[in-house]
């Protein structure tokens, strides 16, 4: 899969509605056959950063998604709400989910 983390910081005077605004941009892209997930987060540390996970199923699920007519709109109607160009991790994992992380296994026992 390709596996997509990036950070967004957005204007201070925009940060509390960012949801919002990129509500139909995620949307979108989450209903992509080849998106296997894509989901925002807020930082706790600085609340105009939000940082955006994502995956798809491949390269031309990847490909296919910044071909799309809703990337073309979010290139076009997202930057006035940064403060900065959004700094990106892109990289091929091979794997298509999460995996557990063992070292905080949960136990059934409370």
């Amino acid at each position: 899969m390709i596996f997509i983390t990036a950070k967004f910081k957005v204007r201070p005077e925009h940060a509390d509605r960012w949801p919002e605004i990129v509500a139909d941009f995620t949307a979108a892209t989450r209903a992509e056959p080849g998106c296997l997930w894509f989901d925002w987060s807020r930082s706790i540390e600085d609340p105009t950063e939000y940082v955006l996970v994502e995956a798809f199923r491949d390269e031309e699920a990847g490909a296919a998604h910044v071909q799309s007519e809703h990337f073309r709109t979010a290139q076009r109607e997202l930057p006035p709400h940064l403060a900065e160009t959004p700094r990106i991790v892109n990289t091929t994992v091979p794997q298509d989910d999460w995996s557990p992380l063992g070292e905080m296994a949960v136990s059934d026992q409370g």
